[in-house]
C-alpha cells in the first residue's frame, strides 16, 4: 500500500506506480479530492484506475459530485473498516473483469485485421498486375482499402478507397466492398458505371452517416488507355518514363453522400513506362508527424515520387511513405500508397 500526504503528490504517485485502486480523501491541502481525480481521469496512464473517494462530506451534492467527476464510489465518515474492504474487493473485481473483457475485445479485433488483411490482394499474388503497395492502418483494422482485379490479358482493374471511421464498422464496409467489386467489376461495366453501382448497394446501408471516398480506374496496356473514376478521392498522380509528374483529376461526389451522385470518366493513354500512383488522404495530410495542407502534401509526394523514380516500382513505394512518415511516428490516420506499372 502507497500513500501520500497531498492530491498532487499523489497524482504524481499514481503516474509513476499505477496503482489497481485509489482511496482519495476529498478534504486535502493545496489541491482537493474532486481536483485530483478530475487530473487522474484526464491523464490516459491513470485514467481507467478506479477510485473510491473517502469524506467526512456527507451532504448529497458532494456525493454527486464524486461519482459525476469519476469516482467509483463515495465512503462516508466515520467508516467501519470491513465494509471499506468489502467494497475495495467488489471494484477490485469489476476492474479485474473489465480489463478481462478489454483483452477479449483486443484478440477478436487482432482476429479481424488479419482477416481484413487476408482480403487485400498481394503483388505476388498478380504479377501480371504490375503493382507495388505499403499499407498502413491507423489501429489494428483499418479503413483504407484497396483491390486489384484481372479482367482479361492485359487489363486490369485499381480500386482505392478511404471509408469514414478507423473501427470495427469501417472494417466490415471493406470486406462488403471486396465482394461488391469482384461481383461487379467486370469488363461488361465500365469504371462509371461501376461506381454508380457501389453508390446504389452502399447509399441504403451506410445509414450511421458513413461515407466513403474511392477512385476506380481501368488499365488496358494491350490498347494503352487508362479510364478514371473519382469519388471525392485524392487524384491519381502519374510519373511519366522522362520523370516528369502530372495530376490526373476526376471530379465526383463521395459515395454514400447522395442518391444521385456526380461522378466524372476520364480517359487518357497510359504510355510504357509510365507509373500511376493511387493514395488516401492520410498519406498527404501529415508530413513528419505534422498536420499539413493536402496541396503541401501533394508536392511533398510528388518530390519524393521523382527523386527515388529510378528505383523498381517497389523500392518507390516504399521510400515515398518513408520519406514523408518517418518509422516511430504516430500517424493520425491509415496510409496507402499503391503503384502501378504501365
Amino acid at each position: 500500500m502507497l500513500s501520500a500526504p497531498s492530491g498532487m503528490e499523489g497524482f504524481q504517485l499514481a503516474k509513476e506506480c499505477h496503482p489497481d485502486i485509489i482511496l482519495l480523501d476529498v478534504l486535502m491541502p493545496e489541491v482537493n479530492g474532486f481536483e485530483t481525480c478530475a487530473k487522474l481521469k484526464s491523464n490516459p496512464v491513470t485514467s481507467l484506475i478506479p477510485i473510491i473517494f473517502l469524506s467526512s462530506e456527507t451532504d448529497k451534492k458532494s456525493r454527486i459530485s464524486g461519482l459525476t467527476i469519476g469516482g467509483v464510489d463515495y465512503i462516508t465518515k466515520p467508516f467501519e473498516t470491513e465494509e471499506v474492504i468489502a467494497r475495495l474487493r467488489i471494484h477490485l473485481r469489476i476492474r479485474q473483469a473489465f480489463e478481462a473483457l478489454i483483452e477479449q475485445q483486443m484478440n477478436q479485433l487482432s482476429q479481424l485485421a488479419i482477416a481484413q488483411q487476408s482480403i487485400l490482394v498481394q503483388p505476388e499474388e498478380m504479377p501480371e498486375a504490375r503493382f507495388a503497395v505499403s499499407y498502413r492502418p491507423l489501429h489494428a483494422a483499418g479503413g483504407d482499402f484497396y483491390d486489384v482485379i484481372s479482367l482479361g490479358d492485359g487489363i486490369n482493374g485499381f480500386f482505392s478507397a478511404d471509408i469514414s471511421g478507423h473501427d470495427l464498422g469501417a472494417a466490415f464496409i471493406t470486406s462488403a466492398l471486396k465482394v461488391l467489386l469482384h461481383q461487379n467489376f467486370t469488363p461488361l461495366y465500365t469504371p462509371l458505371e461501376i461506381m454508380n453501382l457501389l453508390n446504389s448497394v452502399l447509399r441504403p446501408v451506410l445509414k450511421d452517416g458513413s461515407i466513403l471516398s474511392a477512385c476506380c480506374m481501368k488499365l488496358n496496356r494491350r490498347t494503352e488507355r487508362l479510364i478514371v473514376v473519382d469519388a471525392g478521392h485524392p487524384p491519381l498522380l502519374r510519373l511519366a518514363a522522362d520523370g516528369t509528374v502530372e495530376i490526373i483529376a476526376a471530379k465526383g461526389d463521395l459515395l454514400g453522400a447522395f442518391d444521385t451522385p456526380y461522378f466524372e470518366s476520364v480517359e487518357l493513354k497510359a504510355l510504357k513506362g509510365d507509373r500511376f500512383f493511387l493514395f488516401s488522404d492520410g498519406l498527404i495530410e501529415n508530413y513528419h508527424g505534422l498536420n499539413i495542407s493536402r496541396r503541401a502534401g501533394m508536392h511533398y509526394l510528388e518530390e519524393s515520387i521523382k527523386a527515388h523514380r529510378n528505383m523498381c516500382l517497389e523500392e518507390v513505394v516504399e521510400e515515398a511513405v518513408r520519406s514523408i512518415c518517418l518509422s516511430g511516428e504516430t500517424a493520425s490516420d491509415d496510409i496507402l500508397l499503391l503503384g502501378i506499372e504501365v
